[in-house]
């Protein structure tokens, strides 16, 4: 984690699976809480379990800054994102490649984040899904239209050849997994996509 923000990330995206409602089981608060003294950047963590509302005052306490989560995984949305929220961590809603985005309507005044899944989520190295480009244009429209400062983050198969598309496609947050950690150099990995952003001009 020290090393790849030093190779200039700026957010550490922490993934989280509950091997039920995706199919793999990954890490918990505990490893959360670990990687807290060792980096100043925000902490992103994507929640992929069901139920939520459970573990996230968990994942608040140990160091959490931003907490997002799917609507199919909570029986009440609102109440989910205002938890996380009362937890002093800004919220975020994420949506699988086949999840309509009509879960933002009535909700926009408690979103800080919106995730578009460019994967089918469970797991890392997965090719992007080109389809998610329409949807980040989506979410991107509806995030300008609410006025809000809110935060379009991608995540999935993202690499130096296609990060440029989703920029222009609307997203400002991108997450890299096995593009950066699958390279012994993170720094050339960030400095290549980072150009490639500079050339969209966003």
């Amino acid at each position: 984690m020290r090393n790849v923000v030093a190779a200039g990330a700026d957010i550490i995206h922490f993934d989280v699976m509950d091997n039920h409602y995706v199919p793999n089981l990954t890490i918990g608060p505990l490893v959360c809480q670990a990687i807290r003294p060792h980096v100043q950047v925000p902490i992103d963590v994507h929640l992929m379990v069901k139920p939520v509302d459970r573990i996230i005052p968990d994942f608040a306490k140990a160091g959490a800054d931003i907490i997002t989560f799917h609507p199919e995984a909570s029986e009440h949305i609102d109440r989910t994102l205002q938890l996380i929220r009362d937890n002093g961590c800004k919220a975020g809603l994420v949506f699988n490649p086949g999840t309509p985005m009509h879960y933002l309507q009535h909700v926009m005044d408690k979103i800080d984040m919106i995730l578009i899944m460019s994967v089918n989520p469970g797991f890392g190295g997965q090719s992007f899904i080109p389809e998610a480009l329409k949807k980040i244009a989506i979410a991107r429209r509806m995030i300008d239209e609410s006025g809000r400062d809110i935060l379009l983050e991608v995540d999935g198969g993202i690499k130096v050849d296609n990060i440029a598309a989703a920029a222009e496609a609307g997203a400002d947050t991108f997450v890299a997994g096995s593009a950066i950690f699958g390279k012994p150099d993170y720094k050339a990995v960030i400095d290549a996509m980072r150009a490639e952003l500079a050339r969209t001009g966003r």
